[in-house]
């Protein structure tokens, strides 16, 4: 079927992103705000087929690919051609509606329909504005905006002493902020993120005063290197072994550019996470939906089952992202739970996805679900 159809057209659009609230700053980074642009590409055949998703990259990569068969550009089961990664969520999303077939059910549909979700964007929301900080209750009130929408479970930005703290004021304020959501939210996955934003020992610190709080991962919690992990993994194993460690989000070391097979991840630094997860020492990798690529995660995914590792792909910054990295955890399997942004593009209906007590629901439509303005 796809042989039969030839890329006609591929059209360029900028649209908007918009958060419900503004998000503030995490341990390393600035403030993030409210609305941004983010760049998608449709593609359009010679036998009127449309598919379109997130796509960078230059143009005369992408308008190189006019005339080329679609069939030559993808395989459905394997992604996209090295000289397609350009087009490559855009080309699932095509390839999909032309078999009349979700994209998650064209991996595979080995992790179901149903894929758990946890609210990514509760930053440093009690410092915020620096003239006048709301304190505390704003930290709850994100919480409660993100229940409202459907979300169950929480992942809390730590490491205020980092940078935007005095190092023990800003540990202290961790504390107090993880122990209150825990106490508002007795049910919920929780999840905290250091952003690197600490050294093992003062990390296991702060495991010392929330470890009754019930974690259910720490993610990047500081620069990985064996020595701070086994430290780490120790720590959790005497007090709350049922907690996972996670890492991988950040290129710590030189970036692959231009892309290669793994977007901007070396395939050594790759080598060198999947070695530390058959160590056991992480148990999952959460390398970027877009900056590493769908295709890339299809290829990686069975090397992480091989060591022992889930994955879970790095969403932040786009409502989009989330969308796609469910449907790889749909399709893939090996996927606990996926990183949930808040807000909405426009122009886009995602209605076709339910999202109900911490619980993404996809659906059946073909390619990814999602119907763009024209």
């Amino acid at each position: 079927m796809l042989n039969a159809h030839v890329i006609a057209r591929i059209e360029s659009r900028t649209l908007q992103r918009s958060y419900p609230r503004a998000i503030p700053r995490n341990a390393k980074g600035g403030y993030h705000g409210q609305h941004a642009k983010v760049q998608v590409r449709i593609v359009r055949t010679d036998q009127g087929a449309m598919g379109w998703g997130m796509s960078g990259g230059p143009d005369e990569a992408v308008q190189a690919l006019v005339g080329r068969r679609v069939s030559e550009l993808i395989d459905p089961a394997r992604g996209a051609a090295p000289e397609a990664r350009v087009l490559d969520v855009p080309l699932h999303d095509l390839a999909g509606k032309i078999l009349g077939l979700p994209v998650w059910k064209m991996l595979g549909g080995a992790g179901g329909p149903r894929v758990e979700v946890y609210a990514g964007g509760i930053y440093f929301d009690e410092l915020e504005p620096p003239e006048n900080p709301r304190g505390l209750e704003a930290i709850l009130a994100a919480c409660a905006q993100d229940a409202e929408a459907g979300h169950a479970h929480f992942k809390l930005k730590i490491g205020r002493g980092a940078k935007v703290m005095a190092r023990a004021a800003g540990d202290r304020r961790d504390i107090e902020v993880t122990r209150l959501v825990r106490e508002r939210h007795p049910k919920a996955k929780l999840l905290v993120d250091a952003n690197d934003g600490y050294d093992s020992e003062g990390y296991c610190r702060y495991l010392d005063a929330v470890m009754d709080c019930g974690l259910f991962w720490v993610e990047e919690p500081f620069r990985e290197e064996p020595a701070g992990l086994r430290r780490l993994r120790a720590k959790l194993a005497e007090r709350s072994p049922a907690t996972l460690i996670a890492d991988g989000e950040a290129r710590n070391g030189p970036t692959q550019d231009p892309p290669g097979p793994f977007g901007k991840w070396p395939r050594d630094q790759l080598n060198g996470l999947l070695a530390l997860g058959r160590e056991k020492l992480l148990d999952v990798l959460l390398m970027d939906v877009s900056a590493m690529g769908f295709t890339a995660w299809r290829t990686l995914m069975p090397e992480l089952q091989a060591a022992g590792v889930l994955g879970s792909p790095h969403a932040w910054g786009e409502p989009l992202k989330t969308l796609y990295a469910a449907q790889l955890a749909g399709g893939l399997g090996n996927v606990n739970i996926v990183e949930g942004v808040p807000g909405a593009t426009e122009g886009v209906d995602a209605t076709a996805y339910a999202l109900k007590d911490g619980v993404l629901t996809l659906p059946e439509q073909p390619g990814f679900g999602l119907e763009l303005a024209e």
